[in-house]
């Protein structure tokens, strides 16, 4: 029964979020970090100062929208490139406790074999992760006791050279690749 509940609560959560189209989501840039990579190493604001890029949330044991939202970033990602467009993905896991870097390493070697602009991090606590995603890029991540499945957003968020979390784009909108793709052709002409 208690699956059932936290089933439920996901669907409801994940619905409300998908209803929310595109929006502005902060003016403030992104303070410094610095997390761990899929190959173990350090990376963070650091590696990614004056680019645009692109932040999601996934675990690699979701068992729903993570599989989709790993597809989805692969595509764009392969139709970037296609573009000539420069863009970095960073996918943060919401499990951190679970994924390893060599979980990770794993796991996005399933969906792209160019590693060279994706990069999973990991490497803090499961409060700390909390917090940066409330705090951050706005968005819930909520991890059940009773539960392996972590709650989280289905969104992409576009960062810009300056570090600022520009909009949200959720996947399930079947048009967001669309604005997001005009808006780093424009951001990548500024």
């Amino acid at each position: 029964m208690k699956k059932i509940i936290g089933l439920l609560f996901f669907v409801v959560f994940t619905l409300s979020l998908s209803a929310c189209g595109t929006k502005p989501v902060t003016s403030k840039p992104i303070p410094p970090f610095s997390f761990t990579n899929q190959d173990g190493r350090a990376f963070g604001t650091d590696e990614l100062s004056d680019t645009i890029w692109i932040a999601d949330f996934i675990f690699t044991e979701c068992q729903t929208v993570c599989l989709p939202m790993m597809a989805e970033t692969a595509g764009l990602q392969q139709q970037f490139k296609e573009q000539g467009l420069q863009v970095q993905f960073v996918s943060f896991t919401v499990d951190p406790t679970v994924d390893s870097p060599e979980i990770l390493k794993d796991y996005i070697g399933q969906y792209t074999d160019d590693e060279s602009n994706w990069h999973m991090l990991t490497g803090y606590s499961q409060k700390e992760i909390e917090a940066f995603a409330r705090d951050k890029f706005k968005t819930i991540i909520i991890k059940p006791e009773s539960s392996h499945q972590v709650l989280h957003g289905t969104s992409f968020y576009l960062v810009n050279q300056q570090g600022i979390v520009l909009k949200e784009y959720n996947y399930a909108n079947s048009s967001y690749s669309d604005e997001l793709l005009k808006d780093i052709k424009k951001l990548s002409n500024s």
